[in-house]
């Protein structure tokens, strides 16, 4: 079982204002500029060479550095300003079509990015780059731009690898060339490979560099999604202690240490991340994305009040301008968090999604409107209310058509696993054991076979775990310690996977078993105000 280690990252970041020190970047105004009473932007230090005026190259420089902490509301603006300094920069048009694919990890694109970023691409081209290097980038970039409308998804993406890995080969001197492959080959992972072979390939083109670069923005958020797996999220820790010092002024780089964080079960450093990403961030779609981290952090240490508060704000919310598959997200799971984490089932089953359109067209996210509908149906199962939960399962079979036909494959997987999770329980609620059984163990085998998508923090219920507490229920404690201790190995430190083997070794007569894991637990969620019944019996076990 891993040990809960304190990490002083955030701690340290209010103490932190001074800005960056001489190197090729200086991502905003220096001491000597600055206002007293303005703190220096921290972005991180990197240097990108492009020929272009020596004013266009500064800014040229300080837009990478936002766009390696993928700080999208600002990388359009400080692109522009390179042009402002220089309309010749035909870098510049490379940069907006980079900055218009927005998030790599949540691809394929949406919209009418695809249209646009081509746009940008033929600018570059025709504004005649200046050297043999900023053509083989266009190129690059125009790999997956070329024939969007004809060439599918994976193709283009595919075909942008190699080209990237093509022009790392050919500049072995340019740091960007090699810091952007690595991206490349990190987003385009398979979900199904275990041995996790491209985000491996990834962390080893990135290591030695985060050694020789120790405050290059790009190298630390990289390596942290390169390592945001169970198996491999120990190898992260470093870049993640680092990144948020690194460039604590762009809100994401705030956030992306909890991916780690919450790999580790590390739930008080992922709070207070998340507290400050969310607090940076001007757009709801940060904060969103930091807020539904942060209610998963909440709901494992049991500080319920605190999670209920995010929801509250949630549900306050009139409109959300910018649609993204991140604020979907956050939206759909946030409540629906906080009542399933708390075996509020009939409350779950009643959980409606935020009616924000027109602001927010639903209809464009299914992989996030199939949440709501997942939640509300295990809910309705948990109840006892069959026909509520074979509803729930039509919505979510459409939803699930809708992204096969968006060839959103990934999350029509996911949406399949957790139909699987809610007949399975229908079935148990119709007397059908051994069908809820056996669906359940197909569920939990399916999940196993794949992996999270970084727009979430996690499942709303692993399926191993709901297969656990199953067993729980058909007295089988001693089946049920095995599944839910499964469950802490790859989601360290949850409470409900916690309290499950700490019950299920009580109950099979295994106490020493049974201390460790309410130990842990109370540890884990040593929180006095908390009410839930599941730290009451906790205490009690450890005091008899």
């Amino acid at each position: 079982m891993r040990t809960k280690k304190p990490c002083t990252t955030i701690l340290a970041l209010a103490a932190l204002s001074v800005p960056l020190g001489s190197g090729a970047l200086s991502a905003g105004a220096s001491e000597a500029q600055a206002p007293a009473d303005v703190v220096a932007e921290r972005l991180g230090t990197i240097h990108f060479p492009v020929s272009c005026n020596t004013g266009a190259q500064q800014a040229f420089d300080r837009s990478m550095a936002l766009y390696h902490s993928f700080y999208w509301n600002e990388v359009k603006k400080a692109f522009d300003t390179v042009l402002e300094a220089d309309p010749s920069c035909a870098m510049a048009y490379w940069g907006q079509a980079m900055g218009l694919l927005d998030n790599p990890f949540i691809w394929p694109p949406k919209g009418t990015s695809l249209s646009e970023g081509m746009a940008m691409i033929e600018m570059a081209s025709a504004g005649t780059p200046g050297t043999q290097r900023e053509s083989d980038y266009i190129a690059a970039l125009e790999s997956f731009y070329k024939d969007h409308e004809q060439i599918d998804h994976r193709t283009r993406a595919e075909a942008y690898v190699r080209a990237m890995g093509e022009l790392a080969q050919r500049y072995p001197d340019d740091v960007e060339a090699s810091v952007l492959y690595a991206l490349a080959l990190s987003a385009t992972f398979d979900p199904g490979d275990k041995t996790y072979a491209r985000q491996l390939e990834a962390a080893a083109i990135l290591e030695p560099l985060f050694e020789r670069y120790p405050e290059h923005p790009g190298v630390a958020h990289y390596l942290i999604h390169s390592y945001d797996y169970p198996a491999i999220a120990d190898l992260g820790l470093p870049a993640a202690q680092r990144y948020a010092q690194i460039a604590e002024s762009a809100p994401h780089a705030l956030h992306m240490p909890s991916h780690i964080f919450t790999r580790l079960g590390y739930w008080q450093d992922s709070i207070a991340t998340n507290i400050a990403s969310a607090k940076a961030s001007a757009d709801l779609r940060g904060r969103l994305h930091a807020w539904d981290y942060m209610t998963y952090a909440y709901l494992q240490v049991a500080q319920d009040v605190d999670a209920q508060r995010i929801v509250e704000e949630v549900a306050a919310l009139q409109e959300v301008k910018q649609e993204s598959l991140g604020a979907a997200y956050g939206l759909a799971a946030i409540p629906m968090r906080a009542a399933l984490e708390r075996g509020r089932w009939k409350e779950a089953a009643r959980i409606e999604l935020s009616p924000l359109e027109p602001d927010f067209a639903w209809q464009r996210f299914p992989n996030a409107e199939a949440v709501n509908a997942f939640g509300r149906g295990l809910g309705a199962a948990r109840s006892g209310d069959a026909a509520g939960a074979r509803e729930q399962l039509k919505r979510l079979e459409t939803l699930r058509q809708a992204m096969i036909e968006a060839r959103q494959a990934y999350w029509a997987d996911q949406a399949l696993i957790q139909s699987e999770m809610i007949e399975a329980w229908v079935a148990h609620t119709e007397g059908q054991t051994r069908e809820a059984l056996q669906r359940l163990r197909a569920a939990a085998d399916h999940e196993d076979a794949t992996e999270k998508s970084p727009v979430t923090p996690g499942p709303l219920i692993p399926p191993r775990e709901l297969l656990g507490e199953l067993l729980m229920e058909l007295a089988r404690p001693g089946d049920a310690l095995v599944e839910f201790e499964a469950v802490t190995v790859k989601e360290p430190h949850r409470f409900r996977a916690l309290y499950g083997a700490a019950r299920a070794a009580e109950l099979s007569g295994d106490r020493d078993k049974a201390r460790a894991h309410y130990t842990t637990l109370m540890t884990v969620a040593a929180n006095p105000a908390s009410g839930r019944s599941e730290l009451a019996t906790a205490r009690a076990f450890l005091d008899s």
